[in-house]
């Protein structure tokens, strides 16, 4: 039955039983004889078949997650029974937001499969949330505060923000010696998908908050860094984007004395959800443990 579920899970995947044949090697006829073996096993229809598009069935969203634990659990198994000085193998999905995937884990997923050759990745970015159980993920990396608490949740790094801009701006503008300095600068903004935006800022006890406009808003911080270095204006961004920019003198950290937060709170952290497995999954951990030792060895420390 394990081998049918697995193809199943494959059929939801591409949205074809010829596709699933493709990428699995197996003649369509036999996906598709899996497939009915399945359904006269659980003695229900799991999809909707017609010539134009596959479905799934209302018995088959149940069977879908209940599938995707029994996969991830019986391959926890497997790995778990194997010698621990075994080299490790195996199979990960990760999904992880847009800049942060593209600035601080792509880098290293050459150097960890160069180190573990067994293991396959797979990889996708995407700014928004993603269901584990239904998309089949191992593994998202998130930022902000974890809210779901049915996921196993890890924190990588802390999001801590500095705010920066060009050389080249900073030699043609106005100084930025305090916050409300800001409200008369070209300040590239996060897009929150609000009328207006605020920079929040923390000094000892003293908290502030700052309304900023600009002529340029991105939902992912990777317009705003590109902009920033071209001398467009100033950003509010993660430590994780602008530390190596800094480091190399191509942006400026302004406002030294205060505290950048993304809101009136904190600016929350980057963290690793995970769903809650009887039996864990060892690549996971050893994947979240090689990013978080690179990520930090990357980080920008205050010093001021």
């Amino acid at each position: 039955m394990l081998k049918s579920v697995r193809i199943f899970l494959k059929v939801v995947e591409l949205g074809s039983f010829s596709k699933a044949a493709k990428v699995l090697n197996m003649a369509p006829s036999s996906v598709t004889r899996a497939i009915d073996n399945l359904e006269y096993e659980l003695k229900s229809e799991l999809f909707k078949r017609s010539t134009r598009q596959l479905l799934l069935t209302d018995k088959g969203y149940i069977f879908l997650e209940g599938a995707s634990n029994l996969v991830s659990n019986c391959d926890s198994i497997l790995m778990s029974m194997t010698d621990s000085h075994k080299e490790p193998e195996g199979n990960l999905r990760v999904s992880v937001f847009e800049s942060f995937g593209r600035l601080s884990v792509c880098p290293i997923i050459p150097e960890f499969l160069k180190k573990y050759p067994k293991i396959a990745i797979e990889i996708e970015l995407e700014n928004k949330v993603v269901d584990l159980a239904g998309e089949n993920i191992d593994l998202a990396i998130r930022i902000g505060t974890p809210k779901d608490s049915s996921l196993k949740f890890c924190n990588i790094i802390p999001n801590h923000t500095f705010v920066c801009a060009s050389p080249d701006y900073l030699s043609k503008n106005d100084n930025i010696e305090k916050p409300e300095d800001l409200s008369l600068h070209n300040c590239l903004l996060l897009n929150q998908e609000r009328q207006r935006t605020y920079w929040h800022f923390k000094k000892n006890r003293r908290n502030t908050k700052v309304l900023v406009s600009g002529n340029l808003k991105s939902k992912g911080g990777t317009p705003l860094l590109e902009a920033a270095l071209c001398g467009l204006g100033v950003v509010q961004l993660s430590n994780w984007i602008v530390s190596d920019y800094v480091k190399s003198g191509q942006l400026v950290v302004c406002l030294r004395d205060w505290e950048p937060l993304l809101n009136e709170q904190s600016s929350g952290s980057v963290y690793a959800v995970y769903k809650q497995g009887i039996y864990k999954n060892p690549i996971i951990r050893l994947f979240l443990d090689y990013l978080v030792e690179k990520t930090h060895n990357k980080l920008l420390h205050r010093t001021w």
